[in-house]
């Protein structure tokens, strides 16, 4: 066990990434000094993210790993302590908090920023990892500008795929939605929208075997399909490939202490980050699946801080 004397904070927050590092930012300006615990992977799912083209305030296309070393910097500069650790259990009944790093150290906190993100599921085949981020990704709203009249290709079957699929109509020629069964899950209404648009071809019962493209440099120009009722083997001409089979919020650490929703994501009161537990908050992928986007994940991290500023002004 660590024998390191407790850390404590007014304002531990737990995750690091845009919603993370913005919170860290305002906290550190109110002279609260908080500690941000970065976690296993520092800087989130803009670490994967190769050009980023709209995030307010910048002309041309950016690296996310580059915006998020900015955050990091930024949130340091002003006064944050970053600690390189993984909180591996929390207990948000005692006061102050409690939170347990992997190797043992204790923090203690007034109050918590939980913004510890979520991660899109993959299909887990070797190919899609070589070619994620060029020309495979599990963002359209980020990555579909970049496929002006090409052929993309989106797998899955409920709202978030149906929803990708339209809306990559806006710059693809052809969507080719890929699903594994014979029926979508998503809504009747989005369904019938999806049937009627001409630039979309469901291919049913099918599963994507590998991605095919080039290394040098590297990008994607096909796929092998599978159908699973036959195993019949076929390949697909393609320039782009979106995963769109969900997404899985890092809230394991706060089951059965924090309210969540059926998909593990965690409740907030409305217009706030606010969650069941007075002084704990949660900002940014935790607690958003609908707009999932770098810029209002780090909105939500300044209400955090700014929420957060106020319980410790009022306790």
């Amino acid at each position: 066990m660590n024998q390191n004397p407790t850390k404590h904070t007014k304002v531990l927050i737990i995750g690091s990434g845009p919603a993370g590092y913005t919170a860290a930012v305002y906290a550190a300006r109110a002279m609260l000094k908080p500690m941000l615990v970065s976690g296993m992977e520092a800087g989130g799912q803009l670490t994967t993210t190769t050009d980023v083209e709209n995030y307010p305030g910048f002309a041309e296309a950016i690296q996310g790993p580059w915006l998020m070393e900015q955050m990091k910097d930024q949130a340091k500069a002003v006064g944050t302590e970053i600690i390189e650790d993984h909180i591996s259990s929390v207990n948000l009944k005692s006061k102050p908090f409690e939170a347990i790093g992997d190797g043992g150290q204790k923090y203690t906190a007034d109050s918590i920023i939980i913004s510890t993100g979520a991660q899109a599921r993959w299909l887990n085949i070797d190919s899609e990892q070589k070619f994620r981020g060029f020309g495979v990704s599990a963002c359209a709203t980020c990555d579909g500008f970049f496929f002006k009249d090409k052929t993309v290709a989106v797998v899955g079957g409920g709202n978030a795929a149906v929803e990708e699929a339209m809306f990559l109509t806006k710059f693809a020629s052809k969507v080719k939605l890929i699903h594994r069964r014979n029926a979508l899950r998503a809504e009747k209404l989005l369904q019938s929208k999806l049937k009627a648009n001409k630039k979309i071809e469901i291919i049913w019962d099918s599963v994507v075997e590998e991605v095919l493209g080039d290394s040098e440099p590297k990008n994607v120009k096909g796929l092998k399909i599978k159908n699973v009722k036959t195993n019949k083997v076929e390949e697909l001409k393609i320039d782009g490939l979106f995963i769109a089979i969900g997404h899985d919020p890092a809230t394991q650490l706060f089951k059965g202490q924090l309210e969540m929703d059926k998909e593990g994501y965690l409740i907030t009161k409305p217009d706030s980050t606010q969650t069941n537990i007075t002084g704990v908050y949660a900002a940014g992928d935790v607690k958003d699946k609908v707009f999932r986007q770098a810029v209002t994940a780090a909105g939500m991290g300044c209400m955090a801080a700014l929420e957060a500023e106020k319980h410790l002004s009022h306790s």
